[in-house]
């Protein structure tokens, strides 16, 4: 997703001047060919992110397109007092790519392993939050972010992610897209785990168990009225996301599910344990917090017996 993203982002800035890039002292093998072609509009602060949150918030105060790209944790934990008073108060149009969401640098243990962020930034207002799941919708959602005025948070994975659409999906800021009509049951994702998602639905369906799959790109606004649609059509809900259950997609879901009068049986999986004291890839670090295709297969296939 990182490559799709700066390609797109190259492209976007040869056309607008406005367009600048900071990072904190990351990106490499990634940037060099931006900070090339656009040296006076490349900064790196180094491990700053805090100020760079700040010197984001002011070019944005002066009509500039600032993108602001950290590490996931380092994009949202570390500078949020920023985050909130400097750009979400402001409503400064500033765009925050965190890369890794998730188990993304799970090999560089729990100071770089994300899975509070949605929560806490599903708190500020006038922000959008996005989570592509592969790097088709990276493309599609880089330039909406850039093109929305106002703070948007672009939550990518790291590397390496298969690509999940066989044709160009219309995707929409505020609005679910659905992979897969099933019946019965519907599982709501968010994010790159969304290939583990459609891995698991094959598995069911060896079971006969055919899912709805949607996902959800957009975090913030949630698409309520999907949601709602949905969860009258089917028996059994569940929600998937590399996230802590609490506070993030199935929180969210949660929430619409109790304020409305629609009985159906719900059910979030997520990682459910404050902080993962084993370090590891991210394959790897799924699968222990019941993630992997099979794992996800399983819970379900439990539920509904």
């Amino acid at each position: 997703m990182r490559i799709a993203f700066i390609k797109t982002l190259e492209k976007l800035a040869e056309k607008n001047k406005c367009i600048s890039l900071l990072t904190g002292d990351l990106g490499f093998t990634v940037f060099e060919n931006f900070q090339k072609k656009f040296p006076n509009r490349f900064f790196n602060l180094g491990i700053a992110e805090s100020n760079m949150m700040a010197m984001a918030a002011g070019m944005a105060l002066c009509d500039q397109i600032p993108i602001v790209y950290s590490i996931a944790t380092f994009a949202s934990l570390r500078p949020y007092e920023f985050i909130r008073n400097d750009i979400c108060y402001q409503n400064a149009n500033v765009k925050i790519i965190a890369a890794g969401g998730g188990f993304g640098y799970g090999l560089a243990g729990i100071s770089h392993t994300n899975i509070e962020d949605l929560a806490i930034m599903r708190l500020l207002p006038n922000l959008i939050i996005l989570c592509p799941a592969d790097p088709i919708e990276t493309e599609i959602l880089t330039k909406q972010a850039i093109k929305h005025k106002g703070p948007v948070y672009l939550r990518l994975g790291k590397t390496n992610e298969p690509k999940l659409h066989f044709s160009q999906p219309n995707l929409k800021i505020g609005e679910g897209f659905i992979m897969q009509q099933g019946k019965k049951i519907a599982i709501f994702t968010t994010g790159g785990i969304l290939d583990n998602v459609i891995k698991a639905s094959k598995i069911l369906k060896i079971k006969n168990i055919i899912p709805t799959i949607v996902n959800f790109h957009t975090i913030k606004p949630l698409d309520i009225n999907l949601i709602k649609k949905l969860s009258k059509q089917h028996e059994y809900i569940f929600t998937v996301e590399e996230h802590s259950i609490i506070g993030g997609l199935g929180s969210a879901v949660a929430e619409i599910l109790s304020e409305s009068d629609i009985k159906v049986e719900f059910k979030r999986l997520g990682i459910d344990k404050a902080y993962s004291k084993t370090a590891g890839n991210q394959q790897f670090l799924r699968n222990r917090h019941g993630l992997s295709p099979q794992k996800i297969a399983t819970t379900i296939k439990k539920d509904l017996t």
